[in-house]
C-alpha cells in the first residue's frame, strides 16, 4: 500500500498532471480528512504563473465537490448524531444551522469546522443546491485570497 501511495504521489507531482493534482488534493481536503490544499495550489502557481486562475478554479470545483460528498455523508449519518442529540452544544449548533440555513455553508472554507459543517447541513437535510452555491462562494474566496496573498508574500 505504501509503495502504491508513493507512486501515486510521484505521478501527481509531474507538471502534466498539475491541475488534476490540485483537483484531487482539493477534493480530498474538503472531506473529513485533514489535508490542506492551499500548498498544492500555491506550488503550481509558483511553477507556472499562467495557471493562477485555472488553478483557483479547479481547486474551487474540487473542494466544492468534496464538500458535497461531506453533505451526502451527513445526510446518511442520522444514527451517529442521534447519540449526541441532547447535549447542549449539539442543540445550540443545530439551532444555529437551522436558523441560518444553506448560507451557513459559506463558512465551509474555515479550517476545522468547515468540513463537518457541510456534513451537518446534509444531516439536517438543508437543500443541496443552495448549500453547494454557498460552499463554492466561500471556497472561491478562500483560494483567491490565500493564493494571491501567498504570491504577494513570496513573489517569484
Amino acid at each position: 500500500m505504501e509503495a502504491w501511495l508513493q507512486s501515486l504521489l510521484a505521478a501527481l507531482a509531474l507538471p502534466e498532471f498539475g491541475l488534476s493534482s490540485v483537483f484531487v488534493v482539493a477534493f480530498i481536503s474538503a472531506t473529513l480528512l485533514p489535508v490542506g490544499s492551499e500548498p498544492a495550489v500555491f506550488g503550481l502557481v509558483q511553477l507556472n504563473p499562467a495557471l493562477l486562475w485555472p488553478a483557483i478554479g479547479v481547486a474551487t470545483v474540487g473542494n466544492t465537490l468534496g464538500g458535497v460528498v461531506s453533505w451526502w455523508m451527513g445526510l446518511g449519518a442520522h444514527h451517529v448524531a442521534d447519540r449526541y442529540r441532547h447535549s447542549p452544544t449539539h442543540l445550540r449548533a443545530l439551532d444555529w444551522l437551522q436558523r441560518i440555513g444553506p448560507r451557513a455553508c459559506f463558512l465551509s472554507f474555515l479550517p476545522i469546522i468547515g468540513d463537518p459543517l457541510c456534513a451537518v447541513a446534509g444531516w439536517l437535510r438543508l437543500p443541496l443546491l443552495p448549500c453547494t452555491v454557498w460552499m463554492a462562494a466561500g471556497k472561491l474566496l478562500r483560494y483567491t485570497g490565500m493564493t494571491l496573498g501567498l504570491l504577494y508574500l513570496w513573489p517569484k
